[in-house]
């Protein structure tokens, strides 16, 4: 039977109306043919999947469903007002956040973007974050990394594997483009470590501003992070307090059925916020973080820093003691500065119509780290053998040119929108500029042990591509190789992790992917400030991977627009 792919999650369809959209826009999906559902997948099962179960080793077994995911995102400029105050921005195919991508477990996925950008000046990119792109590094989409920027008026396609499964977000990653509007969520179907009754899908987490992150960049370059404005649920919020006249926007708002389990799949968009998660009156059972099912663990409030994901499931258990609940989404003030830290909320209600909560929220103490790492248990075990190398990566900020810079490494990254790094192997280029931060890792199925530390009070949030890491330690202070214990037995294992204000984290991962992959700090003001490096693995198998027609073709696109419209690079590249 023909398939035409849903836009996207009923809880990402709540936020159109921030936009002022009167109806979504279609995703093209074309003679398709999806297999028989997947038996054994049901609410009190959901660890089946097909032939495979939660116990199926991912990394090396996936599903041949011979399906193939086709989707045409489209660029452009647009003006919002998600919490009632007016501004431009960028949007994908007219919503923000964009359609959700869906897949099954082993589905081949096609993208399409096409930068319709009416501002020039904007090239493109689409990342698919967490996915680890086995073998298919050419389609990360990381601009002067694995591609020439997409340029205005040019159509860029990524296709990749459905490899993993569970809750991922995609965004540019051009400039600041991700925090301008340019992301939405990625669902990949399989089995799941909780059992719920239904799926209400993407729930993302997003500071905001009334000016752009564009206009607020030469702030922070020379003065520090900006203070933002205020923060949206699923792309929506008001302006003002309650029972103001003043107030503007409107709040995100679901309905729960009593007795009725839910699974919700929240992402941190944020360009510079950590959040506190939580549902007053309810328990959150946490089932997955980052693309991996963890051993499921109650709480809360869940700590969710930028690029994180956690998938948590929410028994509707209270609709005897009231029938209005606020969903909270608080800013730490440790590492967030945002004028809204009480006030980026949504409802929960359990009966027809919503009426404002007046539920009290749980306490918390105010902080920027990761969930305790003794709850991150992957549900698929694994462990960690000895490193063959070690690489201590000290993140210190200075000033060039009168601007922050971070260093990672002892570098600041500087790295070239139009000659990307697998641009710069496909001319057989062996000896890398000192800016381009890169560490090389020829040999296959090593352990590589990376430690980050610095002592300066500011957490950070690390993201790799290319690869699941294993978080083997994190704490205060300095890390010591001969005092610190190491976790390798089945430690948590996921792409993004806190590494602790004036302390360490030690991350480990396998040499199994070759390619060009970049690592980096996720708050966005960071990462242009050249806070990244990057990994080039197993080299000499890179360009057989590579289609070196089409990353010329982008390049020589981008090169003549870039001499066309004169466009000058002022940020790190990535």
């Amino acid at each position: 039977m023909s398939l035409r792919c849903v836009l996207s999650s009923s809880l990402a369809l709540m936020a159109l109306a921030a936009l002022g959209s009167s109806s979504p826009s279609p995703l093209l999906n074309h003679g398709l043919s999806r297999r028989a559902v997947c038996s054994g997948n049901t609410a009190t099962t959901r660890d089946q999947w097909c032939d495979f179960s939660l116990t199926t080793d991912y990394y090396t077994t996936v599903p041949e469903t011979g399906v193939t995911r086709e989707y045409f995102l489209e660029l452009t400029d647009v003006t919002v007002s998600p919490d009632g105050v007016s501004r431009t921005a960028m949007a994908i195919n007219g919503t923000i956040p964009g359609p959700t991508i869906f897949a099954d477990w082993g589905d081949t996925v096609v993208v399409h973007l096409t930068n319709s950008l009416t501002t020039s000046v904007n090239g493109s990119s689409i990342h698919f974050h967490g996915i680890r792109q086995n073998f298919t590094n050419q389609n990360d989409g990381v601009a002067s990394i694995t591609q020439c920027p997409t340029a205005v008026g040019e159509t860029t396609t990524y296709t990749w594997r459905a490899t993993q499964y569970g809750s991922t977000w995609y965004h540019s990653h051009f400039a600041l483009q991700a925090w301008q509007g340019v992301f939405g969520g990625i669902i990949i179907n399989g089995p799941a470590s909780g059992n719920y009754d239904q799926d209400l899908g993407m729930l993302f987490l997003n500071d905001w501003s009334h000016q752009t992150v564009d206009e607020l960049f030469e702030e922070a370059e020379t003065s520090g992070p900006p203070t933002l404005d205020n923060g949206l649920i699923n792309g929506t919020n008001v302006f003002g307090s309650d029972g103001s006249d003043t107030q503007t926007g409107s709040r995100f708002n679901v309905s729960f059925v009593s007795g009725t389990s839910y699974r919700i799949r929240l992402v941190n968009g944020a360009v510079d916020t950590h959040f506190k998660f939580s549902i007053d009156n309810h328990t959150l059972t946490v089932i997955g973080t980052d693309l991996v099912p963890i051993t499921p663990y109650t709480t809360n409030i869940v700590n969710i820093g930028m690029g994180q994901r956690y998938d948590i499931v929410v028994t509707a258990d209270q609709s005897a003691v009231a029938t209005d609940f606020w969903m909270r989404a608080i800013p730490q003030v440790a590492c967030s500065d945002n004028d809204s830290t009480d006030n980026i909320r949504g409802i929960v209600h359990y009966a027809d119509s919503t009426s404002t909560p007046t539920t009290t929220g749980f306490s918390y103490t105010d902080s920027c780290a990761d969930e305790a790492t003794a709850s991150l248990v992957p549900a698929l075990t694994k462990t960690v053998d000895d490193e063959t190398s070690e690489i201590l990566d000290v993140v210190t900020v200075g000033r060039t040119n009168n601007v922050f810079r971070w260093f990672l490494n002892s570098t600041t990254m500087v790295v070239d929108w139009a000659n990307p790094t697998l641009l710069q192997l496909s001319n057989e280029v062996t000896t890398f500029d000192t800016s381009n931060a890169v560490i090389e890792l020829p040999n296959a199925d090593e352990w590589v042990y990376v430690v980050i530390e610095t002592t300066l009070p500011i957490p950070h949030p690390i993201h790799l591509h290319g690869f699941d890491f294993f978080v083997l330690a994190q704490g205060t202070g300095t890390f010591s190789a001969s005092t610190t214990s190491l976790n390798t037995a089945n430690p948590p294992r996921r792409d993004t992790a806190m590494l602790p204000a004036s302390g360490f984290v030690v991350l480990a991962f396998e040499t199994d992917n070759p390619g060009a992959w970049l690592m980096h700090c996720h708050i966005g003001w960071h990462t242009s400030e050249g806070f990244a490096l990057q990994f080039i693995v197993r080299r000499d198998e890179i360009l057989d991977l590579v289609d070196t027609t089409v990353l010329q073709d982008t390049c020589s696109a981008w090169s003549s627009h870039v001499t066309t419209e004169s466009i000058v690079q002022e940020d790190s590249g990535v």
